[in-house]
């Protein structure tokens, strides 16, 4: 395993550790009903999150991984991003096919700081330039427009909007029960059209 680490000028975005300080990070973020409501499961017990890390390892180990779950963190509330509290999760998931599915859920003390965007900017370099990726989608609530203005700012593309969808999700800058089917949009950015570090936006 090689571990993850994404820097940017406020967050840094890192793999869990499994300690009792980050199953109650991830609890704080999933077991809130306001961060869950457009995501397609509802809050999680802290046991179940105990679960969820313990599977992140798990994939992250994997001989060819394909699935990166990946803690969010401020770099100013620790000299190292690895004693820092998780106040997030990023994620991408790979399809194999030189594409993968991008998410972002950030804890409510979070929301309205521009993390979101950081956030893509840093898993949307990691895709398309560590990992040689040539497509992302991301989905977003259509109850929920800010996360679409969020990709949109970083040159993603709508491309549609899913009825009755059953994987709500995507880039989540603010929180329909968790795992009810509602519309969603869909959105898309090719490897070509990223326009990187030097365009990354603040303010998603």
């Amino acid at each position: 395993m090689v571990p993850v680490r994404l820097t940017g000028p406020r967050l840094a975005v890192r793999e869990y550790h499994h300690t009792e300080e980050e199953v109650d990070a991830l609890h704080a973020l999933f077991g809130d009903p306001e961060v869950t409501r457009h995501l397609p499961f509802g809050p999680s017990a802290r046991e179940d999150c105990a679960d969820q890390i313990e599977l992140y390892l798990e994939e992250a180990m994997a001989e060819e991984r394909d699935t990166y779950r990946l803690a969010v963190t401020r770099i100013a509330d620790a000299e190292e991003p690895g004693d820092a509290t998780p106040i997030g999760q990023a994620a991408l998931t790979l399809d194999g096919h030189g594409a993968a599915d991008l998410g972002c859920v950030l804890a409510r003390g979070s929301w309205g700081r521009g993390y979101a965007g950081e956030t893509v900017g840093l898993l949307g370099d990691f895709a398309f330039g560590t990992l040689g990726l040539h497509r992302l989608t991301a989905r977003t609530a259509a109850a929920n427009p800010a996360p679409g203005r969020v990709l949109t700012r970083l040159g993603f593309r709508p491309e549609g909007r899913p009825r009755s969808d059953g994987s709500e999700g995507g880039v989540r800058s603010a929180g329909s029960a968790g795992g009810d089917r509602s519309d969603a949009y869909l959105f898309t950015l090719l490897a070509e059209e990223w326009p990187g570090a030097a365009a990354r936006v603040e303010g998603g």
